[in-house]
């Protein structure tokens, strides 16, 4: 059965935090909230945590995890960014924004797109998920939490809890944060183009 935290979303507790970072690092996969939707996360490098994401989603192996980072210097270590891209970036993260990039040799084969060796990455406006990462010292592993057959994340902590309690390790209450998926931006060519509409306003991407 799985653990169930309340951590304040604006002031989190150290202790939980820790505790839920304990968790990840111990292969658990674990439900948080971001500033776009809850999601669903897992230890960069756990291929069997992110098999139990892949069985809860009922997902294939073609669909692309994010790397969920804590800043810029993160996204650095695994996506080859340059200073146009870097100026891009520092100007929508944090935000309610994915994006796609060209991997590093960093990142974990499984979470390449096979073709273009691309992967996606995002900094979210998240006080809980911030604490989170800033005590991991790495990236999260990390899918939205949308069921299979559902068009929308779940957004009630204790219905997440009474569906997954059986399937997941901890679920994070962090309050109400929204239902509505990032935008995802692909940045991987010279010309940025936006891939999916989403919580992050697209406008500026479009008008490049």
């Amino acid at each position: 059965m799985s653990q169930f935290f309340q951590i304040h979303p604006d002031n989190p507790q150290a202790r939980l935090v820790r505790q839920a970072a304990d968790i990840v690092r111990g292969g658990g996969v674990i439900v948080y909230p971001t500033d776009s939707a809850y999601a669903l996360g897992c230890h960069i490098g756990d291929k069997g945590a992110l098999d139990r994401i892949r069985r809860i989603r009922k997902l294939d192996d073609r669909h692309n995890f994010t790397l969920v980072c804590r800043d810029l210097s993160e996204i650095a270590t695994y996506a080859r960014v340059d200073n146009s891209v870097y100026r891009l970036l520092k100007q929508h993260t944090p935000g309610p924004y994915t994006f796609i990039l060209r991997a590093t040799t960093e990142v974990p084969r499984r979470l390449m797109q096979a073709k273009r060796k691309t992967v996606g990455l995002r900094v979210p406006e998240n006080a809980i998920t911030q604490a989170l990462l800033g005590d991991l010292g790495e990236p999260l592993m990390s899918v939205s939490l949308i069921m299979p057959g559902d068009e929308l994340p779940l957004i009630d902590p204790y219905e997440i809890r009474e569906l997954l309690e059986h399937e997941v390790d901890l679920v994070i209450d962090g309050g109400y944060c929204g239902m509505e998926a990032t935008t995802v931006v692909d940045l991987a060519d010279e010309e940025p183009m936006v891939l999916r509409a989403g919580k992050g306003d697209p406008a500026p991407f479009e008008a490049l």
